[in-house]
């Protein structure tokens, strides 16, 4: 036989497109338009559809960036089945969720559907003959990707600089039929079209499918397709009833839509882009069965305040199993980013939503876009009750590939939880020949299992799945050459495969994306604010907590919604500073509005505590004892009883001196000495100097937000040039003052040596204005060090800091919370700070042999895309550096330049709610019972990662003590040995999780 494979092939593909797709609908009749252009934000319906409408008509130029037009629609109901509104509203080839969208409203304001480019069609619900009236919301929203072609500066992200000129054309709202044998025809033909292409030229698989096909297109007349579909569909029912072999990889194919909670659109969009794909799937849904996953408790909520019709709609859908709540997390979070507390908040918030408005309780993590996952999740996952966990990014690395797609994930303290990456390598399927063998083809556990989790539909406003994809899922149920589909859930997809899988691989320790390094970075006042709303929550917490044990309220409401608030900015395009300057800006305003209100708990329940008086005092939230106050406690203030530190000018600088430390500051107002006096260990590196800003070309190749590329550290500019360095006055400090500028950009840096401080402190203000750039700040030390300790959530992780492996080379920039500590046998120097998060710690040749640990902070940089103005402006950062440490002074500085204690004035101390016997048994939280029965909830950690033994006090009275889970269920003990009515004994293994609730706490014993 004569090979004519790709004339036929091309002869499909004709057909396909210029013979199907044309004839699906017929009859299309222009429905009869008119608008009204609202003149700011979005409007409700209620408020819309009293506006006056005037003459549309299809051609028109519409749609200001970021703005809202509604249009009515009137027509007819046509007389035959398959009726439907077919919509243009300017649609490009661009992904899907990234432009133009709409939601079309019946007249009673309930929401018939969304129309979107891959899914643009609306049911008509009238008798046929019946006029109609709709009313269609059209968002123009700007695509700031431009098709992820380029990563150009662009003024659509913000509102003020996108501009006024309609960016769309209106192009259809056509009454139309739907011929469904013909539609059935081109499934048919796109499912084994697909399949074919996927097959090897030389299987006789592909050639059977390929003269079907062609047999398909000679018994379809081109003059009459819908009066031969049919004929047509009988040349291709052989190949399609022919079985998947038994060997045939298994998808369990999961509806879904993976909606950024805020990207490249404003957290306003979001919340409407949430309302159209639900109406979406829920439209899908009387028509096909299947199961559509939806995770985030926020993006719930915001549809049962914005649109309760709709939420009463899916909680139908949920209490059916045909809606599935995934993740039980508040948002898709960043993981490396969140402090312990609020990763832990995240499953609280979220699962608690979960279980109050649907009675479902999330069992999987859902976390396919995350930017990295912490070696502390598994453990925090489990004590929230998940079993499982899924994501896809780590499919983005750059350089290493995971070498399992199912496994147990083992976390920093030992908990495993089972994980899975569908190696179908995208959250967004489409269910596609393509799609399905690249699934199959890149599943790693062969041999040993044999399914995968297909999660299905267009995501961020795409409109999730669409009638097309459930089709291929139905023709791909068993197919000869195709991996074997079945539509299923979260929950049997993980069932099925931890029963096939009884000995799974284990990862153990974090997932380091490799890819998005420079997220630690990016946007640094959303950073800041993030670090300083965790910290004021907790000593508002734990105050209100004393406060409330006395008598008062406690303000469940008012720290509920500001956790949501806090939860929401931890999103994962948030935090990690991807998002245009839109949601930044707002991020920031959120952030003040947080700290603000916060600050007014604190203040008022620590003048309940403190009672009316003129005693100074000093309000310690943090775990461990400074300025005299005991850890959580209210303690009198006590005169400073070390000598004062002194500041002497030198030929070369100035010397700050104190009991403790020796520092030398050359002219440069570099460190060229840091010396513990006790011993006359110099911490610097021979030759060297610290507190060393370095200005790097930060010039990624794609993705400027996200990324910094290892080739930035080709091209350095050290900041050595001083505008001016003085001593400045203080009664009981060495301060100095050092001032750089470079062009535009301005930096003051104020270092200080306290009395009986064991920490120099340096604080780096700057007015920022470079462009594509990267500062950091540098410590060569004199320390020995083949790994570095950095602080994560609950715990600590240690990164080696020699790059032998592929592994460890890709490693070159880490992310920390409030410290990192790097050490040799007797020694080691901690680095604290106060928001920052981007590190690297590397190694050097030292002048005199041995090697030299170079411990670098990133604080800033200046990315152009999604954001122009990124990190523009004024920032402040505090850095401490404490030579002879060790892990446990690292955990203590860490809290202390983050939690410092704070001076009040009232009547006398107030002693500790709780006290620990043990410091390496950190308390995290102290509150009252998510379920306001008023137990008391403490929450601590093991720090140090070892054993501990610790007896934790109350001052309070409690009728018992028991474990928890996060959800502040009781679990067994783990740590609990003994218990009495006054206090707890404890025993936690390495950076165990412990939650305490103290049953029918009472005040003061």
């Amino acid at each position: 036989m004569h090979d004519t494979a790709v004339l036929i092939e091309a002869r499909v593909r004709r057909f396909i497109d210029e013979r199907l797709r044309p004839n699906v609908h017929g009859d299309l009749t222009p429905a009869v338009l008119a608008s009204w252009e609202v003149p700011g934000e979005p409007v409700p319906f209620t408020e819309a559809v009293g506006q006056v409408y005037e003459h549309f008509a299809v051609g028109t130029k519409w749609g200001r960036p970021w703005g809202t037009t509604w249009l009515r629609l009137r027509g007819t109901v046509p007389d035959a089945p398959g009726a439907e509104l077919l919509f243009d509203l300017g649609f490009n080839a661009s992904e899907p969720g990234f432009q133009a969208e709409g939601t079309v409203y019946r007249r009673d304001g309930s929401i018939v559907k969304a129309v979107e480019p891959r899914n643009a069609h609306v049911p008509l619900e009238g008798a046929p003959g019946e006029e109609f009236e709709l009313y269609l919301e059209a968002a123009a929203n700007p695509d700031v990707a431009d098709g992820f072609r380029t990563f150009r500066p662009t003024p659509l992200g913000a509102l003020d600089t996108a501009g006024d000129e309609p960016m769309y054309e209106f192009r259809q709202a056509d009454i139309a039929v739907r011929n469904l044998e013909v539609w059935e025809l081109l499934q048919d033909a796109i499912v084994l079209s697909e399949l074919m292409m996927e097959l090897p030229e030389t299987a006789p698989r592909r050639a059977e499918i390929l003269r079907a096909l062609e047999r398909m297109v000679d018994a379809a007349d081109p003059d009459d397709v819908a009066g031969t579909a049919s004929d047509a569909r009988a040349e291709l029912a052989g190949v399609l009833a022919s079985p998947a072999s038994a060997s045939a990889h298994r998808a369990h194919a999961v509806g879904h839509a993976h909606i950024d909670s805020a990207w490249l659109w404003p957290v306003r969009e979001t919340q409407r882009k949430v309302a159209r794909t639900f109406s979406n799937v829920l439209s899908l849904q009387q028509e096909t069965d299947f199961v559509f996953a939806a995770s985030s408790a926020q993006q719930y909520a915001w549809l049962k305040k914005y649109q309760p019709e709709l939420f009463s709609r899916v909680r139908e859908a949920v209490a059916s199993g045909r809606f599935a709540p995934a993740g039980g997390m508040w948002v898709e979070s960043d993981t490396n980013m969140p402090g312990g507390e609020a990763l832990a908040r995240q499953f609280v918030l979220g699962k608690r939503f979960f279980m109050a408005e649907f009675g479902v309780e999330p069992l999987d993590v859902w976390l396919p876009d995350s930017f990295g996952y912490s070696a502390a999740l598994p453990q925090i996952a489990r004590a929230a009750g998940s079993r499982w966990m899924l994501t896809q990014k780590m499919s983005w690395n750059e350089t290493n590939r995971m070498p399992h797609h199912t496994f147990l994930w083992e976390g920093i303290d030992g908990t495993r939880i089972f994980t899975h990456f569908p190696p179908v390598d995208t959250y967004s399927a489409q269910l596609s020949g393509a799609d399905l063998a690249r699934a199959e083809r890149q599943y790693a556990e062969k041999g040993a299992a044999n399914t995968s989790l297909v999660p299905f539909g267009h995501g961020d406003g795409g409109g999730g799945p669409n009638r097309e994809m459930l089709a291929a899922a139905q023709r791909l149920r068993s197919l000869e050459g195709s991996p074997a589909v079945t539509l299923s859930s979260p929950a049997q997809f993980f069932e099925a495969a931890e029963a096939e899988y009884e000995h799974p691989p284990v990862w153990s320790g974090e997932m380091y994306l490799e890819f998005h390094r420079g997220t630690y970075t990016s946007q640094a006042r959303t950073k800041r604010g993030n670090r300083r709303s965790e910290h004021a929550l907790r000593e508002a917490e734990l105050w209100a907590t004393a406060a409330a044990l006395r008598g008062a309220a406690y303000p469940y409401d008012e720290l509920e919604s500001l956790w949501e608030t806090v939860l929401l900015q931890q999103f994962h395009d948030i935090l990690p500073g991807s998002s245009i300057g839109w949601v930044h800006r707002e991020a920031e305003r959120r952030y003040d509005e947080v700290l603000a209100a916060v600050e007014q708990l604190t203040t008022r329940a620590l003048g309940e505590l403190a009672g009316e008086g003129t005693s100074a005092l000093a309000a310690n939230a943090g775990p461990y004892e400074q300025c005299g106050a005991a850890a959580m406690s209210i303690s009198a203030v006590t005169p400073v009883s070390e000598s004062p530190a002194t500041v002497i000018r030198t030929r070369r600088g100035f010397e700050l001196r104190n009991e403790h430390l020796s520092v030398q500051l050359d002219e440069a107002g570099l460190v060229s000495s840091l010396v513990v006096r006790v011993t006359g260990r110099e911490a610097i590196a021979p030759g060297q100097k610290g507190n060393l800003l370095q200005l790097h070309r930060d010039t990624p190749t794609r993705w400027d937000a996200w990324d910094i590329d290892e080739h930035y550290r080709r091209h350095v500019i050290d900041l050595t040039d001083v505008d001016s360095i003085d001593h400045v006055p203080h009664p009981t400090a060495a301060v100095v003052c050092v001032v750089r500028s470079r062009g535009a950009t301005r930096i003051t840096q104020t270092l200080t040596l306290g009395a009986g401080s064991r920490a120099l402190e340096i604080e780096t203000a700057v007015d920022w204005h470079e462009r594509q750039k990267l500062l950091k700040l540098a410590f060569p030390l004199d320390v020995h060090a083949d790994r570095a300790s950095s602080e994560i959530q609950f715990s600590h992780v240690q990164r080696p800091t020699h790059a032998n492996t592929s592994w460890d080379m890709a490693r070159f920039e880490t992310v920390a919370h409030r410290w990192v500590h790097v050490g040799e046998a007797g020694f080691g120097v901690a680095v604290a700070n106060d928001s920052t998060y981007g590190h690297d710690i590397t190694r050097g040749p030292r002048e005199g042999g041995g090697t030299v640990t170079n411990v670098r902070l990133s604080l800033l940089r200046a990315p152009l895309y999604p954001d122009p103005e990124a990190d523009q402006g004024e920032h402040t950062f505090r850095v401490s550096i404490r030579p002879d440490s060790s892990i446990a002074d690292a955990v203590r500085e860490g809290y202390r330049l983050n939690l410092p204690a704070r001076q009040v004035v009232g009547a006398g101390p107030v002693e500790p709610l709780v006290t620990v016997s043990s410091g390496a048994v950190v308390v995290e939280a102290v509150k009252l019972a998510e379920d306001r029965g008023g137990d008391v909830i403490v929450r601590l950690y093991e720090a140090h990662g070892g054993r501990a033994q610790a007896r934790l006090a109350a001052s309070f009275a409690f009728d018992d003590v028991i474990e928890t889970d996060l959800l502040e269920r009781e679990v067994d003990a783990a740590a609990v040995t003994s218990a009495s009515g006054e206090s707890v004994a404890l025993t936690l293994r390495p950076f165990q999780i412990v939650t305490l609730r103290f049953l029918g706490a009472r005040g003061s014993r």
